[in-house]
């Protein structure tokens, strides 16, 4: 059994997002580990050589000799993290030492990436004694431009981190600590204003003395609670003054006087609850023996305190946090560490003040107050609203990077602590906003989604290997259930071969044998009857045709998507799939690929389907392709490409792209467009400087093709030459939710097709 997803928690979960097997397999499969580096200055010829090491190298190199400061002008420090630690407290499984927390650590620098683009590395210290933790940090530290202390034990952590502030001009930042604390505190200031509380006087309990249990209340206090309202407590009960068993400086700190000797003692009467310690911590006498309108905060995970529904069963008027995504208001730290970075940075800070995480509190605070906007309504498949069930912002917020990097920037200047004060905020505000595409996150945004709102899709191809680990891992992940087409017998002895576990949310249907059968082959019938075919050619079809079987099965709501096309060409597969299933009404059929290339993402269409379109199909394949871009969280800005460029040189093929732009004049739609345009210019805005009547606003980010073959051609250039991840194409405009993978597709990118289908990306 695995861990479950997002724990920081030893226990071991009864319903895995993945087997063992599955986690080694990610990590090990291609480039082992998570991480690389990738140069940023072109390395071609000679000349470059010499400017990036020696002898151009020297210049940048006595610059710095001069003026340390000018490290962050010509070098990566500026933009770069270290995720440092000993092992000694990795996740829930405790001391495992330093180079077991590599795969934690690398996975850290790629969240720093991923949400900030904030460049990282990960270094594990194989010592145990803080002194020398700390002098090995303190004699590197000058090449970073910030530290993110990680999965170190308590008590070390509070001193390791206190001596790197005082020795290093650079913030360093104990995750475990403080982005708990930020998150929490987010939350709980919005849980305190809608149950009509003020912080003077709300009682807290804390059930939980290691490094973020103390971090919450050292936060809690700052944003104005009253010492002698907070209790804490550890496993032997309150933490009371006068008490000796299992103190330390840290723990004495929170020692207040009070009667409370024990946890369900400090519970009575308690406004809000805290709980960043085990499963089963907090019981519901517990929790209805708390104030009118309780605020829990069950922060462990993988499993909480209690859960909700215990909560539920004693209490009506209660607002409920945990650690879990599962459950709403998640306290996750991703919505802090690497905003907070980001900010620090882009400042230049020297450390990351008190000041600079309350500010990052009540950003994470009123930004959950705000309207949600589509691009999250569209990931999430609902539109969340402040109140009980929404007092923490969702991790994919595409908003996140342009509020809380501002937030904290600013409190680092008017503390004093910035080097690089930023003069115009707004100017900021967006360089942030085009850091990083809301694209970037779509799968991710998709997946979660997806695991609020299972659908079960039907794998056609159900006994061929990478189909059978495609539909374990996507009911592992819990985006759904998995229906495989095939003899049971064999796709149980493949499965058993394979080391997969079939478990109860997967379901193997034989075509031939299943009650449906019949009605799938009379709906066929009447679909095909003046087309040629007699009933027991429909019958065949549905009985020996796996395509036929699981697109029926979709048409007639027995499955809610279909994935297929690794055993047959996608133009083979989608004929067998158009016999079931009807273009959706006012849509048209097509393919569109999503092409994620230099930190930048393009929907590319049409890649699948019409070979030589017209005028009128280069239109619609132009709105098709926009409302693709919408319900993938775009603002679509269109540009219709040919060889010209606004009439330059002419020919037929841009000829026939002129007439769709007018005809789209006509149309009047909602989108940015234009045309004709090479690609080059669509993309790059300096070339766009020659053409200034061009209506786009920005950069295209939908690409429609002069023809099937320049979009096939192209996209699968990027993939081999430009090194571009190419997810496609996806088939939309049917009325049913069908996904065709190419022959060659893997067990990934099955599970990223079928939750695509489950999404119903063509809407």
């Amino acid at each position: 059994m695995a861990l479950k997803d997002g724990g920081k928690n030893g226990s071991h979960s009864n319903r895995p997002t993945f087997t063992d097997q599955e986690a080694l397999l990610f990590h090990s499969q291609g480039r082992p580990g998570k991480l690389e580096v990738v140069a940023t200055k072109p390395m071609a010829t000679q000349r470059d050589l010499s400017l990036a090491y020696s002898p151009g190298v020297a210049v940048p190199v006595l610059a710095i000799a001069e003026d340390e400061s000018k490290a962050f002008d010509y070098t990566t420090k500026g933009n770069f993290v270290a995720v440092i630690t000993n092992g000694t407290a990795i996740l829930g499984l405790g001391n495992r030492g330093a180079l077991a927390a590599k795969p934690v650590m690398e996975g850290k620098a790629v969240l720093f990436k991923r949400f900030a683009d904030i460049d990282s590395i990960d270094l594990e210290v194989s010592t145990e004694d803080p002194d020398e933790f700390i002098n090995c940090v303190k004699f590197l530290g000058k090449g970073w431009g910030g530290i993110n202390l990680e999965d170190i034990k308590a008590p070390e952590c509070f001193i390791i981190e206190q001596k790197l502030r005082e020795l290093l001009d650079i913030p360093v930042f104990h995750d475990d600590q403080h982005g708990t604390a930020i998150i929490a505190a987010a939350g709980l200031i919005n849980a305190l204003e809608l149950t009509g509380r003020e912080v003077a006087t709300t009682k807290l309990v804390c059930n939980g003395a290691g490094a973020a249990g103390i971090a919450c209340l050292e936060l809690l206090k700052a944003i104005g609670f009253r010492p002698e309202n907070l209790i804490l407590c550890d496993t032997k009960g309150v933490i009371y003054q006068g008490r000796t068993e299992g103190m330390n400086q840290w723990k004495s700190a929170y020692a207040i006087k009070t009667s409370a000797r024990t946890l369900t003692e400090a519970f009575a009467g308690a406004d809000v609850a805290f709980g960043l310690s085990v499963k089963g911590a907090f019981t519901p006498a517990m929790i209805k023996s708390m104030a009118a309108k309780p605020i829990i905060f069950a922060l462990a995970n993988p499993d909480p305190e209690i859960t909700a529904e215990d909560v539920a069963e004693v209490r009506d008027d209660a607002i409920m946090a945990t650690g879990r995504s599962d459950y709403p208001n998640q306290v996750n730290n991703i919505l802090g560490f690497p905003f907070i970075f980001r900010g620090a940075l882009d400042v230049r800070a020297t450390t990351i003040n008190m000041e600079m995480k309350i500010a990052a509190a009540r950003a994470l605070a009123e930004l959950a107050r705000e309207d949600v906007p589509d691009e999250v309504a569209a990931l999430y498949g609902a539109r969340p609203k402040y109140g009980p069930d929404y007092i923490i912002p969702v991790p994919f917020d595409p908003r996140l990077i342009s509020t809380i990097p501002p937030a904290v920037a600013e409190a680092a200047m008017n503390t004093g602590v910035a080097r690089k004060p930023i003069v115009d905020m707004d100017a900021y505000r967006q360089q942030l906003r085009s850091r990083l595409d809301p694209i970037a996150g779509v799968l991710q945004g998709v997946y979660e989604r997806l695991r609020r709102r299972p659908r079960r899709v039907v794998f056609a191809e159900g006994e061929e290997e990478q189909v059978i680990r495609a539909a374990a891992t996507f009911v592992h992940q819990g985006l759904g259930s998995a229906l495989l087409v095939g003899h049971e017998r064999r796709v149980r002895e493949t499965a058993e071969a394979l080391g997969v576990e079939l478990g109860g949310n997967i379901e193997i249907i034989n075509a031939a044998m299943s009650s449906r059968n019949a009605g799938y082959a009379a709906y066929l019938y009447e679909r095909l009857q003046r087309q040629g075919y007699l009933q027991r050619d429909c019958q065949r079809l549905v009985n020996q045709d796996r395509n036929h079987f699981a697109a029926c099965m979709v048409a007639l709501g027995d499955a809610d998507a279909m994935v297929t096309g690794v055993t047959r060409n996608f133009s083979v597969a989608l004929e067998d799939v158009r016999r079931c299933i009807d273009p959706k009404p006012g849509h048209r059929v097509m393919g569109v690929s999503l092409v994620l290339a230099r930190g930048r993402t393009v929907l590319v269409a049409d890649t699948a389907v019409t070979e030589m379109p017209s005028a009128g199909d280069l239109a619609d394949i132009a709105i098709e392709a926009a409302r693709v871009a919408r319900s993938l969280g775009y603002d679509p800005r269109l540009a219709l490409l040919a060889f010209s460029t606004f009439g330059h040189p002419a020919g037929e093929r841009s000829e026939r792209v002129q007439e769709a732009v007018r005809i789209l004049d006509q149309r009047h739609v909602d989108f940015e467009y234009d045309g004709d345009m090479a690609a080059d210019v669509a993309l790059n805005m300096e070339l766009r400087e020659a053409y200034p009547f061009c209506r786009l606003s920005g950069p295209a980010n939908v690409l429609v093709m002069p023809a099937f073959h320049s979009a096939s051609i192209s996209t699968k250039m990027l993939m081999e030459l430009g090194g571009a991840n190419v997810i496609g194409p996806m088939l939309v405009g049917l009325d049913r939710s069908v996904q065709i993978v190419s022959l060659s597709a893997n067990d990934a990118q099955l599970v990223n097709m079928a939750a695509l289908a489950a999404y119903n990306v063509g809407g």
